[in-house]
């Protein structure tokens, strides 16, 4: 199930993917706790662990970052129990003091769990849509409140 939403936010390119990349769980609803593993020169191939909340249940996620282009393209890999994550953030600079961003998202149901994605995936497809713009427009009142970022 592949989702995308974009949002434009008030701030200069490279803040928006400093404050996006580097403090996830201070803006998302989803994400409480973000650690890095192990980080490499080139970002590429560093490694991280997720944990979410989402109506009361935990989920733990090993991640990996796949591509890096500073400042318009962070994608990562996410590795769970249940379902796989790939997820892309793209930047890009609308004017000096304005960045668009547009999170790209397939989530790869493992297991059993393939089944309820075919049966009810338009459903699902409609709500995590809902869930990717509600996250968005958290990062972007984040964004837009914050002081000069800081990694």
């Amino acid at each position: 199930m592949k989702t995308t939403a974009s949002v434009e936010i008030d701030r200069p390119i490279e803040d928006v993917f400093d404050l996006t990349n580097n403090h996830v769980a201070e803006w998302s609803e989803v994400v409480i706790e973000d650690q890095i593993i192990e980080e490499t020169p080139d970002v590429v191939g560093s490694t991280f662990r997720s944990i979410t909340e989402n109506q009361g249940q935990q989920m733990a996620f090993e991640g990996i970052v796949t591509q890096y282009e500073y400042p318009n393209l962070n994608a990562v890999q996410l590795v769970g129990q249940f379902f796989d994550i790939d997820a892309a953030y793209f930047f890009e600079r609308i004017t000096s003091h304005k960045t668009k961003v547009t999170q790209v998202s397939e989530v790869r149901p493992k297991g059993g769990l393939k089944i309820i994605f075919l049966l009810f995936g338009g459903f699902m497809k409609g709500a995590s849509c809902k869930a990717a713009e509600k996250e968005l427009n958290n990062l972007k009142v984040f964004c837009e409140q914050q002081g000069s970022p800081t990694s």
